[in-house]
């Protein structure tokens, strides 16, 4: 945490350097992919539930309420708000069938993310997993370096595991048919292509254009191999979860990987900056989302509504 509020300070320190313009456009390109991603769950969706009116509107706000959440709250509790409000948009739907959409999604950004970690493998700029402890700012270096508490973590984990496995047991037959509802899209190989992963090719064209304004409005030099490094950092800060929006990993992991290469204010600048634009923005965009949706902004109180979705 200490690292992080030194390099929010340096950040602080050069923020007459930045390129305001170049930022807004960063921030357009964002705003646009949630777009893009927004309507490829929705089509995902609509593909599981095809006698049913699938609301665009209100599918992208349960995704950008979602993104807002996560941005202050640890270990993706934003998920949660995102299925719910998905539920209660979508008459008749189950909570099971809408997370294997989020499956149909998962698999294109997997193996997007897994070939930029590949990239990045061959470019020899990762550190080592025995390293990870001792990065600066790595929010989940604790469960390396305390390796009693990780067993313990894990014993928890085998613990909800193998009650959850006898759950399935009991339910597997329910469970197997909603679940295979939600990626019935995969059927339809050219309309999975058309309807989600195009818009998801979209979101990741954007992804790589924001960063590359954001390089540019904090004084880095733009390459394509710079934006792909970014964006390898922003997706291994999502692995493990534990600060809200995963500041921590991914600053640590900009300084490794960028090392020597950029200046260490600089690269302070960049990495926080960066961030903490993402994370104010997606704040801002998913509670007014929860506002115009619910009425209130209180994610918390969710699971106690019983709202009627709407028509």
């Amino acid at each position: 945490m200490g690292e992080v509020l030194h390099a929010i300070g340096v950040f602080f320190e050069q923020l007459a350097a930045v390129e305001f313009s170049a930022l807004g456009l960063a921030i357009a390109c964002h705003l646009t992919k949630t777009l893009c991603t927004g309507r490829a769950w929705r089509n995902a969706i609509a593909a599981s539930y095809p006698d049913t009116h699938v609301p665009y509107r209100a599918i992208y706000a349960a995704y950008v309420s979602a993104v807002g959440v996560n941005a202050l709250v640890p270990a993706r509790g934003g998920d949660a708000v995102k299925l719910f409000l998905a539920h209660r948009a979508v008459p008749g739907s189950t909570y099971t069938t809408l997370a294997s959409t989020l499956f149909v999604l998962s698999v294109f950004d997997m193996a997007a993310a897994g070939a930029l970690f590949v990239y990045a493998l061959t470019l020899g700029v990762l550190p080592g997993f025995g390293s990870l402890g001792g990065l600066p700012g790595f929010d989940f270096g604790f469960l390396v370096a305390e390796p009693e508490l990780t067993l313990v973590l894990l014993v928890v984990a085998t613990i909800l595991g193998v009650v959850g496995f006898f759950w399935l047991r009991l339910h597997w037959a329910e469970f197997k048919q909603r679940a295979r509802q939600g990626i019935v899209i995969f059927d339809d190989k050219p309309r999975y292509l058309r309807d989600v992963a195009l818009w998801q090719a979209c979101d990741w064209s954007l992804r790589f254009a924001s960063i590359w304004f954001f390089l540019d409005a904090f004084g880095v030099e733009q390459s394509l191999r710079n934006i792909l490094l970014v964006q390898v950092t922003q997706s291994l800060a999502t692995l493990v979860p534990i600060s809200p929006g995963g500041i921590g990993t991914e600053q640590a992991f900009i300084v490794v990987i960028f090392k020597g290469a950029v200046s260490t204010s600089r690269l302070l600048s960049f990495s926080v900056g960066m961030k903490l634009t993402l994370m104010s923005v997606n704040i801002v965009l998913g509670f007014t989302a929860l506002f115009l949706t619910l009425g209130h902004t209180d994610w918390r109180s969710l699971t106690g509504r019983k709202d009627p979705a709407p028509s």
